[in-house]
């Protein structure tokens, strides 16, 4: 799984702060997920439920709703009606900078909200909640001790999971205008309940009501002993490799077909949306990149680290080898390669009096008792290389069409 940071503004003109979590190869469809009540997108359930789906090649935007995290806003200004349109803006800022969401993701309110927002975002196929009350104004029970003082001041400050919000009336009276079941009779997507029997935050009757409630497809999964907050790793990585799985019968499936190559090929393919490259060889899938900064995800070494990483290993394979024939003390071989471009003026060595130079620093560390005469000698080998002498010998690359 591949993480970047990224901001888009609210329909108010706040910055939002969201992780994006892509796949290491193609990527088949994106997710948009909500977090619970007064969490954040650094929420350990919240990574592990991102990386099961990016393992099943789907790309997910996870981000703080407004005062939360690292987004702007004032919490106390907001309302279950603000977080259901900080959903739209992230829906909006997929579809715009990358892909419209096939996939809706929320836990707890904020698998409330993601039912809630799902009508107007059309691109969703599927809807997927984790522990979710099935109406806004469940999350009242946590204000019970504070309703009289809500109601008197106009708010009350309190003190959620070890850190404190200070909540208005209005908050309040937004939770009851909203007709969640109804949304969820017209919902019209594929649908995924999630819920723990023994999650005593947002019971069970809750999921009950959201199912009888929904058309089919709909689906239930039950989280067993987990908590509301999925906070033991094994129940939310369990959590995210049913929602892949339920999930990839919904979205689209990859039109890419698999790489092939034979034996004695290296294979490489390439796709017009970036410079992610699949590469097959000698039976190995592996992946090349470039970095972010030249407009590359990433993903892998670059052409120019794969040909270092070519010479590192074959002169590690080299001394090891010669250290065995000699039986040399040799318990292991660290071999550092830095490739780079140096100007031909400036190496005394080289035949080229013009334009740049290739050249790769190759550092070499020895473990094991050696003399110094056997070190010298090891640093000779490292010459011998067969990547190295290819390296230093005259080399043809014929080029020809591959017949369609």
């Amino acid at each position: 799984m591949q993480t970047s940071h990224i901001h888009f503004p609210n329909e108010e003109g706040q910055t939002l702060a969201g992780l994006i979590d892509r796949p290491t190869g193609p990527t088949r469809a994106w997710a948009l997920f909500a977090h619970c009540f007064t969490c954040s997108k650094n929420l350990k359930a919240a990574k592990h439920l991102s990386q099961s789906l990016t393992d099943a090649g789907i790309a997910v935007l996870r981000f703080d709703f407004t005062g939360l995290g690292q987004s702007e806003g004032d919490f106390a200004e907001t309302s279950f009606s603000s977080n259901v349109g900080d959903l739209l803006a992230a829906a909006a800022y997929l579809e715009t900078e990358h892909e419209a969401p096939s996939l809706l993701l929320g836990h707890s309110l904020g698998g409330t909200a993601v039912l809630r927002a799902a009508h107007a975002i059309p691109s969703a196929l599927a809807v997927a909640t984790i522990g979710s009350p099935a109406e806004p104004a469940h999350v009242q029970h946590l204000f019970e001790d504070s309703l009289d003082d809500i109601e008197e001041n106009g708010s009350a400050e309190l003190t959620l999971g070890g850190r404190s919000f200070r909540v208005k009336r209005e908050f309040l009276d937004d939770l009851g205008r909203h007709d969640l079941l109804a949304d969820v009779r017209q919902l019209r997507k594929a649908l995924l309940i999630m819920h723990a029997p023994l999650d005593d935050t947002v019971e069970i009757d809750n999921a009950s009501t959201l199912f009888l409630a929904a058309r089919h497809p709909k689906s239930f999964i039950s989280l067993d002993k987990a908590d509301h907050l999925l906070s033991r790793d094994e129940d939310s990585r369990y959590a995210g490799h049913a929602l892949a799985a339920w999930a990839s019968r919904y979205l689209p499936t990859a039109e890419r077909p698999p790489l092939t190559a034979t034996p004695a090929e290296t294979v490489a393919r390439t796709y017009s949306d970036s410079f992610t490259t699949e590469l097959l060889s000698g039976g190995h899938a592996l992946l090349a990149d470039e970095p972010e900064s030249v407009g590359g995800n990433n993903f892998g070494p670059s052409p120019y680290d794969l040909l270092s990483a070519a010479l590192a290993s074959c002169t590690s394979m080299t001394l090891k080898m010669y250290a065995d024939h000699k039986g040399l003390d040799l318990r292991s071989s660290t071999v550092s390669v830095q490739h780079g471009k140096v100007h031909a003026k400036d190496c005394a060595d080289c035949e080229s009096e013009s334009g740049k130079i290739d050249e790769f620093l190759r550092e070499l560390s020895f473990d094991g008792s050696l003399s110094d005469a056997e070190r010298a000698r090891l640093v000779e080998i490292a010459d011998r290389c067969p990547v190295h002498r290819t390296l230093h010998g005259e080399v043809k690359v014929r080029t020809r069409l591959a017949d369609d």
